[in-house]
């Protein structure tokens, strides 16, 4: 997942440093290694679960790595790589990762499990579907965050707005009366490209789509245009840079700040906003991006981790029975309740309803997506053409033009031998 999207997330306790262990039991049992990330779950947590997997698992003994997300994708490679006894046996990866660490058949293969004890129908698919390879299913879903829209109560009792939207249309005419008297409507960076591929997702469209295994972009097809004709007319009702993205500068600063009604992020952010303007707490609400219709929420991009299981595990049983622990009902709800989290499933949704931004998180989630599933997606990104588009159209460019010129950028560096 991009870590931006989780590290505002925070965590109810510090973990141990990176690659530290939190020992299990006593010898004489078979320990089993698993890798999992800096800030994903709490040391009590992880305590709490290594001792009731012990207790429950007499011949297995759990050595949990913490490790940090800098340098993990180099890290993981040269682990999948390493062989039979020298790998961790689960390791906690990125939901958008798993295709870089499919490639070689380097994953085990966990399809049956999924679908006969894991109740694999029912996963968020922004988790599951980028953990799916060829019909197989290498990533198992553990927990997801995605953005949501954080507002400012008092300007929406200003503005005679008494519950928020449901709907794209109202979203506008509501963000249309917010936008006054000094005050943003919304504060929109021209260049937060994953609430663009959101309100794309939503019209019917995707980033990149893949044909007879070649991968092109588009953008430029009508259901994207739709989605970004959309973006420009809501990012016009604040002053969010149009040549920027959401960090540049930190949006959680600009709304502390005052005078602005909304922004779209995860709830997270909400904490940081409240230490930087202390006045404003009370004040702030939640509520899931709108969708076309009252019907669902819109579609949201959908960060979080999977768990992975690598080939060369020397007891793939073991290995099989912490993912079947760690993402089963039980723990995964106690997870999302720890940190803030939405489940995997869609029917555990109800763990978190007590809480209005994690709610608002899950009601997303249920038609979350993430990136394009493909180890060259990193290499879009890495110098995005969405971003430079979304710039252009928002600078008056003809959004056809434009759009094709990304969508060939994007076709380039996934196909990189087409046309």
């Amino acid at each position: 997942m991009r870590r931006s999207l989780v590290a505002l997330v925070l965590v109810s306790a510090s973990l141990a440093g990176a690659c530290g262990v939190l020992p299990g039991g006593s010898g004489g049992r078979h320990t089993v290694t698993v890798w999992l990330m800096k800030d994903s779950a709490s040391q009590d947590f992880l305590h709490r679960f290594t001792e009731d997997f012990e207790r429950t698992h007499g011949d297995l003994r759990l050595d949990i790595r913490i490790q940090e997300w800098t340098g993990i994708g180099p890290k993981v490679q040269k682990a999948l790589s390493a062989g039979s006894g020298e790998c961790p046996d689960v390791i906690e990866v990125g939901n958008t990762q798993v295709a870089q660490y499919v490639e070689g058949g380097r994953l085990t293969n966990l399809t049956l499990e999924s679908m006969r004890d894991w109740g694999m129908k029912d996963w968020l698919p922004g988790l599951a579907e980028p953990g799916l390879d060829n019909s197989a299913q290498y990533g198992i879903p553990w927990y997801a965050a995605n953005r949501v829209v954080i507002y400012r109560k008092d300007l929406f009792d200003k503005a005679g707005i008494d519950s928020p939207p449901r709907t794209r249309a109202q979203w506008l005419a509501d963000t249309e009366k917010l936008n006054s008297g000094g005050d943003q409507g919304i504060y929109l960076a021209g260049q937060d490209w994953y609430t663009l591929s959101g309100f794309i997702w939503d019209e019917g469209g995707d980033l990149a789509q893949q044909t007879d295994n070649i991968w092109k972009g588009t953008l430029d097809t009508p259901a994207a245009l739709r989605g970004m004709d959309f973006y420009r007319r809501l990012q016009a009702l604040g002053r969010g840079p149009a040549g920027a993205d959401e960090e540049h500068p930190p949006q959680a600063g600009v709304f502390a700040a005052g005078k602005v009604a909304q922004i779209v992020a995860v709830p997270g952010l909400a904490q940081a906003i409240v230490q930087k303007n202390p006045a404003l707490k009370g004040q702030l609400g939640f509520f899931p991006v709108p969708g076309r219709t009252a019907a669902r929420s819109g579609a949201v991009f959908t960060g979080g981790s999977d768990l992975v299981v690598p080939r060369d595990t020397d007891d793939r049983d073991a290995a099989v029975a912490v993912v079947a622990a760690l993402t089963g009902a039980k723990w995964d709800t106690e997870l999302a309740r720890t940190m803030n989290y939405v489940p995997n499933k869609t029917t555990l949704a109800a763990a978190v309803s007590g809480e209005e931004g994690v709610a608002a998180m899950a009601a997303g989630a249920a038609h979350g997506r993430a990136t394009p599933s493909t180890p060259q997606w990193a290499a879009v990104e890495a110098d995005n053409p969405i971003k430079q588009y979304m710039t252009k159209v928002l600078g008056g460019g003809d959004p056809a033009t434009e759009a094709r010129r990304a969508s060939r950028r994007i076709t380039q560096e996934l196909s990189p031998n087409v046309g």
